[in-house]
């Protein structure tokens, strides 16, 4: 039995270059979304994309793994702020997303740089988004804000 399933649907309409999308989803949260090939690859102009969802999914997943391995030690954060910048490029012609880097910068009390690191290290290998990602290039910058 799975741990959780949700749902997103996309209805697009018309060609590639001038057509447009939206998003619906299980949850409600994503309701309206807009999305469009210009907004993917130019200017959002409000819209959304693939990648930028992609990199709100790594942000957040990767902030429950680290605060999971930090309960794990018997530390609780005051702040952590996870940013993801999903890279969509060209592959042999064809676009392909091809890194997500993940961006850490936290207080967290009981710790130093050095083990804030470590932590940060541990929760790389356990989140499920960065497991999904498995074969793209996902770096890792913790910058610790401390006592």
């Amino acid at each position: 039995m799975s741990i959780a399933q949700r749902m997103v649907e996309t209805k697009w309409e018309g060609a590639l270059a001038t057509g447009s999308g939206t998003l619906n989803g299980t949850s409600g949260a994503l309701d309206g979304l807009p999305v469009t090939w210009a907004a993917r690859t130019e200017s959002p102009g409000g819209k959304t994309s693939p990648e930028e969802l992609a990199a709100a999914a790594h942000s957040s997943c990767f902030s429950m793994a680290l605060a999971l391995v930090l309960g794990e030690h018997k530390l609780t954060p005051t702040t952590l702020v996870v940013g993801s910048t999903v890279t969509l490029d060209a592959v042999d012609g064809v676009p392909t997303i091809v890194s997500s880097a993940i961006t850490v910068d936290g207080d967290v009390p009981g710790t130093d740089a050095a083990g804030f690191t470590a932590l940060v290290d541990e929760a790389a290998k356990i989140c499920p988004i960065s497991r999904l990602f498995t074969g793209a290039n996902i770096t890792v910058e913790a910058k610790y804000r401390g006592a």
